[in-house]
């Protein structure tokens, strides 16, 4: 698994698209958490609130994401993917699945369906640790969670 998280990873760092790492993961942030805060990120990253709001800043600079007052909280701000931003995750997932496809298609049918079945298996144990912590689906973004096993099926 580590092997594959690092192929995956690896991938979506090259089409990132001229933006920094810690931008990159906010973008993903921002699409999964629609009206995340500015200290929602800061954890997520791992860093403290001002590079974080440095960080979105140039987020917002290149129209990728936008903030707004928030409904429950003026003090707090909340933040929102743009159409633009959406674009680049989805041209990033998508390069990314061409990757991957092309790696997978190396196996036989039969392969492939065994990965298939061994997805579905680690899906029923860790799928329901990690919706009991509140996530969706574990760190994946929507795309890629729609598309994983498509990947298999197509091949």
């Amino acid at each position: 698994m580590p092997a594959v998280n690092w192929f995956i990873r690896g991938k979506m760092r090259r089409h990132r698209k001229g933006l920094s790492l810690p931008q990159f993961r906010t973008l993903f942030l921002v699409e999964r958490e629609p009206c995340a805060s500015l200290s929602v990120v800061a954890d997520f990253l791992g860093s403290s609130l001002p590079t974080a709001s440095r960080i979105v800043s140039g987020l917002v600079n290149k129209g990728l994401i936008q903030r707004s007052g928030c409904s429950d909280d003026r003090r707090q701000l909340s933040l929102k993917i743009t159409a633009r931003g959406q674009s680049v995750l989805n041209r990033a997932v998508e390069m990314t699945h061409a990757e991957l496809e092309a790696e997978v298609q190396r196996f036989t049918p039969q392969q492939r369906a065994s990965i298939a079945d061994a997805m579905e298996i680690l899906k029923t144990v860790f799928g329901s640790l990690t919706s009991a912590a509140g996530k969706c689906d574990g760190d994946l973004p929507k795309l890629i969670r729609s598309r994983r096993r498509k990947i298999l099926e197509r091949v």
